[in-house]
Order: structure tokens, then sequence, then C-alpha cells
């Protein structure tokens, strides 16, 4: 159950008013909770930032792609009661804020691929600018460095699309620790094995990022599709 809104004790009333009418017949296992910038607070509409700095989601895709749809809902080909629905992926991953403010700016951009404060890639100048994996510095290095996050994580296939919804998280530090804060990375796709697995391989082979990021844990879920009126979600799963 995700419950979103721009003010955190909204947030906190609709979560306990939805449980309480379940409590009798579910258990709750564990919780995440994470934030964003309220709409509005960046009145140019510029894509979110992550604790990092960074912006975070540009090469999302919008629902005007014509193939929207088949990127994100499943067709129910190998499970009927999926069709219309689609999955997510949640990624706790904690960011070693103290390391990462030790390095300096153009080192961190190198890391992600692209600049701090547009969000452009290295070969642009603005944050929707198509890069340019084969441009070339001076030196002969590639100025988009083939491990840098960006270079890594980026679809290889149209079919490797997937709906990105990074939150942030800033708790308290436990024992030991000097900070407790990181990402919770959300990842909506029709079919996680065909479209997710492959882009995290690759980052798990070589990312720049990783020297910066520590996973902690991840779940997969399958959202079914909604219901008729007079239905209830999930339905269709119970049905077979």
């Amino acid at each position: 159950l995700q419950v979103c809104a721009d003010d955190p004790l909204t947030v906190a009333h609709s979560a306990r008013i939805l449980s309480s009418g379940v409590r009798d017949a579910v258990t709750q296992r564990w919780a995440q909770r994470g934030f964003r910038r309220a709409v509005g607070t960046d009145p140019s509409g510029q894509t979110q930032r992550n604790l990092f700095g960074q912006i975070d989601g540009t090469a999302n895709p919008a629902p005007a792609d014509a193939d929207y749809d088949q990127l994100l809902y499943s067709d129910g080909a190998d499970r009927r009661w999926m069709r219309g629905g689609t999955s997510l992926v949640l990624r706790r991953i904690r960011m070693t804020m103290d390391t990462w403010e030790e390095i300096e700016r153009s080192s961190r951009e190198l890391t992600i691929g692209r600049k701090l404060d547009s969000g452009a890639p290295l070969t642009g100048t603005t944050e929707h600018d198509p890069a340019d994996f084969e441009a070339m510095d001076r030196t002969g290095l590639t100025v988009i460095p083939t491990e840098s996050h960006m270079a890594r994580a980026r679809p290889r296939v149209r079919a490797e699309t997937i709906l990105r919804r990074p939150y942030n998280y800033d708790d308290v530090p436990d024992s030991g620790q000097i900070s407790n804060s990181g990402l919770l990375f959300a990842s909506y796709q029709a079919d996680p094995v065909r479209q997710f697995v492959p882009i995290q391989q690759r980052l798990a082979e070589q990312d720049m990022l990783n020297t910066w990021t520590v996973p902690i844990g991840s779940a997969v879920f399958a959202i079914p599709p909604g219901c008729h009126e007079g239905g209830y979600v999930g339905e269709s799963a119970l049905e077979g």
C-alpha cells in the first residue's frame, strides 16, 4: 500500500484510516517512509532531485508515448490475472553522503554523467537534451564516461524502459553511523525480469556510483489491475 500526499499529516492520517479496517485480518510487517519536494516548490517544474543534489528521473517515459501502456502494464500473456496491472520493484539504497561530499563537483558530474545545476547530459545544455555517448574529448576519452551511472542505466532497447519514482529518506543514524540517508527507488514496469533486471545487472557489474551507494534491501510487488464497480482490487488474482 503506497500512500502519498504533499502534507505528511495527510499521509499519516490516510494510512491509519486505510489500515484500520483490516487490522483483524492482516498485520503490518514493515514500512518505508520517504519524501520528495512538494508540488509547487519549484515553479519551473524541474525533475526532482535526490540527496546527492542530482536531478533524478529525467529519462522517464511520458504518457503521450505510443507504447507507454505496453511498457508499464502487463498484457496478461504470462499471468491472466495481471492483465492491465503492473509491477513494482522497490529498493532501499543508502547513500554515503559524507564521502560523496568529499569529492569535487566535476567528479560528481562524471560519476553521474550529468551536470549538477541543470541535469543536462555532459554533452548537452538542458535536462532533456539527448545524450551523445560516442562524443570524445580532446584526450580521446568519451565525454560521458562509459562507466558513469547514466551510461550504465540507460535502456539498451526500448523494452528496457521503466517508470522511476524515487523518494529520499533521512533517518536517525544507527549506532556507529555518521548519517543514515538514501533513496527509496521505485521502479514500475510491465515485466521486471525483461525490463528491470538487465539494467540492474549492468549497474552491478560496473557503475561508478556504486562507490557511494549501498543497497540495503529490495522487494518486488505485483500490482493487480483496478476493479469494476462492485468488485475489489485483487479479485482477478483470487479467481485464478
